[in-house]
């Protein structure tokens, strides 16, 4: 692999700096955002999921407060009753059996599929098409509800999917460069909040977080120090 003389210059930086909290490494992250686009700050973390009486997995959303300057296109299938309320919340796709029919015949033209619990029957049938691309509404996730606007609304506004794979690896977008670092600090902490809760629900023996890295698209990696352990 050939590496661009701006990289090699990152990574010969990188050897001066140590592990540090997130609010001290955040200027060097944004000062290595050299490309000629917003780059995204990037959060990756591996999580000690192999424990003695069995694999913990994670799975759960967070509601970033500072949103992710990403557009979600949102999909929703619900009865007639609800169509108005997803489109004044915002849905990109708002259908029921017509929706499902179009999805059946591969339009994937959207990011977030959420359905109302009495559509859900005939939704599921489609999971062999959904569930490899991690579009099967759920309940736990908030994307099986009654309450279609405020599921857009959380959509729309950033929410972001927490799920690790095999090793326990898991990775997101904290924002952009061009976000403040104290609204990046604000997404950062309600990850790291929604994390806390999960370790108690899920009865984590010893630390839950093994190593934690921070990045931008274009950037070289650095390891973060966190401000308190579990």
């Amino acid at each position: 692999m050939i590496k661009s003389k701006r990289y090699k210059n990152l990574i010969k930086d990188k050897k001066e700096i140590s592990s540090k909290s997130i609010k001290e490494l955040l200027p060097v992250i944004k000062k290595n955002c050299t490309a000629k686009f917003d780059e995204s700050i990037d959060l990756s973390f591996q999580i000690n999921n192999k424990q003695k009486k069995g694999e913990i997995n994670i799975r759960t959303i967070v509601n970033m407060p500072s949103g992710t300057g990403k557009k979600i296109k949102v999909a929703v299938v619900c009865d007639e009753s609800k169509k108005t309320l997803a489109e004044k919340a915002g849905a990109d796709l708002v259908g029921g059996e017509d929706l499902i029919e179009k999805i059946k015949d591969g339009n994937f033209n959207f990011e977030k599929l959420i359905c109302t619990p009495k559509m859900m029957i005939a939704l599921s049938k489609l999971g062999k098409i959904l569930g490899p691309k991690g579009l099967m509404p759920n309940p736990k996730l908030g994307t099986v509800t009654e309450d279609i606007e405020l599921a857009v609304k959380n959509a729309k506004a950033g929410q972001v999917e927490l799920k690790n794979d095999k090793d326990g690896n898991i990775g997101l977008s904290l924002g952009k460069k061009s976000f403040t670092d104290d609204k990046i600090l604000s997404n950062f902490n309600a990850v790291i909040d929604t994390l806390e809760k999960e370790k108690g629900n899920n009865s984590f023996k010893g630390e839950m977080i093994k190593t934690i890295f921070l990045t931008s698209t274009m950037g070289i990696s650095y390891k973060l120090k966190l401000d308190k352990h579990f």
